[in-house]
């Protein structure tokens, strides 16, 4: 830095501090102007004290370049900074998968919060102001809630469908079906929102049926709610006819659980040319045949078959199953001997539901445990049924069968990860909303997790949707042109792993 003196038109002379910079010459402090030459002189001297104390303090002017950089931090604000991550990850799935066509800004914001922070819509509203500057009145998140539903689904189910045949090779020949009950947190029922046995153990809470209906892998296919109280055996033949009509499906092998398993269903399903495979009842069966399964001891991996009228039932068994079945065995005794004790059974716990088999009176008032009956169940131990009229070979079937981990896997995703329930709304319309927002989210994040195994990728699906929350982009304004750009922070290792890998494949 040098001091200059500068000669003005009015004839004074101004004394400056000068600094060169690559080849270029900045004022960085003007001292003052005089006319006299006494007060030229002086303020050269108070401009050498002051490159004097600037030199002292040298983080106070570096160069020019740094000087631009802290000012044009000084800028920035908090709305300068943004959360992207859900958008760059979630989006790009969200546009890959189709659902770009669905003209609905407000429900493409709706899908990818229920994705990275599946909150409450009241909490998903503050999410979008906060960490994505858009700006929402709840009023009108409710009212489009109203009717999404059916407006919507049907395009919604399309989209889905489109993409798991594209995922599958153009065919969709097994077909997965099975139901959870949701419960809300109202307490009133309604036409809808029912009272009824509850797979969640909620049974005092209004609740719903939701079906779902997925490919090989778990892909997801289309999706119906259903009234709390419906048993749920009754839903497979209508749900199966009016997706099969919905998306021209021609009739592929059902698998289903036990769940789904009486005469009615069987002889439906038959009726409409549909092949089956069905988790059986064994200790339903007749007393014939299940003699012949006890007896028969099969070995670790062993299979045995038994042909009936228009299918035929195969029993396997399986060591790692047996030692399953004896720990569950105890540990459901073990809760029943601690409720007695506290007295809390009534002889309307004296049921065939669950582990209250094994309960049984005692007289007029007392209630006891069969053990008895818990010890002959034990010849039970590893022994798994399946009921089917296909002409696959045993093997197919059972791995076949074994592919409904998917749904239920489906289902615990939703639950768990997406927070599909509880659920708060009471309205049917904003109920139905909500399921169609979560299958939605659902499609997406059976995408990325395809995507995370493709790559052999060694996030998990968990840990991929979390990293999205910390994967910012700044604005800022440039000082001379005033133009405004934006740019995405750099990412950390895992954070850039999931970017890579998604623009690899997307």
């Amino acid at each position: 830095m040098f001091i200059r003196k500068k000669h003005n038109k009015s004839g004074s002379t101004s004394v400056q501090i000068i600094s060169k910079s690559n080849g270029k010459y900045r004022v960085v402090k003007t001292i003052g102007s005089g006319k006299s030459e006494q007060e030229v002189e002086k303020l050269y001297f108070l401009g050498k004290q002051e490159i004097e104390r600037i030199s002292i303090q040298p983080k106070l002017f570096v160069s020019e370049s740094d000087t631009i950089i802290d000012q044009v931090f000084n800028a920035l604000q908090n709305a300068s900074i943004k959360t992207v991550g859900p958008e760059i990850i979630f989006g790009k799935i969200y546009d890959y998968i189709g659902f770009n066509s669905i003209n609905e800004e407000l429900f493409r914001h709706l899908v990818i919060a229920r994705l990275a922070f599946p909150l409450s819509k009241l909490k998903t509203i503050e999410y979008l102001y906060r960490f994505q500057g858009v700006m929402m009145d709840i009023d009108a998140v409710y009212r489009f809630l109203d009717k999404l539903n059916n407006k919507l689904k049907t395009k919604v189910e399309q989209i889905a469908f489109t993409h798991t045949k594209k995922v599958l090779n153009g065919a969709i020949s097994v077909v997965f079906y099975d139901m959870t009950t949701l419960y809300f947190e109202a307490s009133d029922e309604d036409d809808l929102r029912k009272t009824g046995f509850s797979k969640d153990g909620k049974h005092q809470h209004p609740q719903i049926y939701l079906g779902l209906l997925v490919g090989l892998g778990g892909y997801a296919i289309g999706y119906d709610i259903f009234e709390g109280n419906i048993y749920e055996g009754h839903t497979l033949i209508p749900f199966l006819e009016k997706t099969s009509q919905k998306f021209n499906l021609e009739k592929p092998i059902v698998v289903a659980d036990a769940g789904l398993l009486s005469n009615e269903n069987i002889k439906a399903l038959e009726a409409e040319n549909y092949e089956y495979i069905i988790g059986a009842r064994i200790k339903n069966e007749p007393q014939k045949i299940k003699h012949q399964i006890l007896e028969t001891k099969l070995a670790d991996g062993q299979t045995m078959k038994i042909a009936k009228e228009n299918n035929r039932l195969l029993v396997v068994y399986a060591n790692n199953r047996a030692i399953k079945d004896e720990h569950n065995r105890k540990r459901g005794l073990q809760r029943l001997e601690n409720q007695i004790k506290k007295g809390k059974f009534t002889k309307s716990n004296i049921n065939n539901k669950g582990y209250n088999k094994y309960l049984k009176m005692k007289g007029d008032v007392m209630i006891e445990i069969d053990y008895e009956k818990f010890n002959a169940d034990k010849c039970w131990d590893g022994l798994k049924g399946y009921i089917t009229n296909t002409k696959l070979g045993d093997k197919q079937v059972i791995e076949n069968y074994k592919n409904l981990w998917h749904i239920e896997k489906a289902f615990r995703m939703s639950k768990t990860d997406l927070r599909i329930r509880p659920i708060y709304h009471r309205l049917q319309s904003r109920i139905e909303a909500h399921i169609c927002i979560s299958f939605t989210a659902y499609c997406i994040y059976k995408e990325l997790e395809r995507i995370l195994y493709k790559e052999k990728s060694p996030l998990s699906l968990k840990k991929a949707a979390e990293v999205t929350h910390n994967m910012y982009e700044i604005s800022y304004t440039l000082p001379e042109s005033k133009h405004t750009k934006t740019k995405l922070l750099k990412m950390d290792d895992e954070q850039a792993h999931l970017y890579q890998i998604i623009q690899k494949n997307l």
